[in-house]
């Protein structure tokens, strides 16, 4: 499926936006990525909230193998029904959308409680010119990180 059958089959839910991404589309609503599009499939974004509803509908996760094991992305394959049937896609779309909307939310919340990162550095002058170096050096040997 292209950009242009991406945007028309979601027209009914949102307006979208559609990027290229690994080897397939990646499509946004309000700014996140809620849906891929990959191999000719329509995947929607999942979590433990939504994931569920993708399996009692007889969905099946998208899976790809790297490095010799399998990877899940945490997106699942869009129904069939939902092809035909515009409510059918609005609600699967909302169940996608609103995992990303949780997604983004946890990302957040995750980055707030990091705090600022604020790395000690010294400033050029403020280091020991190579003489000075060379005997702190031979005082206390480096520890590597």
């Amino acid at each position: 499926m292209d950009r242009e059958g991406l945007e028309e089959l979601f027209a009914p839910f949102a307006v979208v936006s559609v990027r290229r991404m690994f080897g397939g589309h990646g499509v946004y609503a309000d700014g996140l990525c809620f849906a891929l599009e990959i191999g000719g499939e329509v995947y929607l974004k999942a979590d433990a909230e939504a994931e569920g509803a993708f399996a009692d509908a007889g969905s099946a996760p998208f899976v790809y193998a790297a490095h010799g094991r399998e990877v899940s992305l945490g997106y699942w394959r869009l129904v069939a029904s939902a092809y035909d049937d515009e409510d059918e896609l609005k609600r699967w779309a909302a169940l996608g959308l609103a995992a990303a909307e949780r997604a983004a939310a946890a990302k957040r919340a995750k980055a707030a409680g990091r705090g600022p990162r604020v790395r000690a550095k010294a400033k050029r002058a403020d280091r020991p010119g190579a003489a000075g170096r060379a005997a702190t050096e031979r005082a206390a040997p480096r520890r590597r990180r």
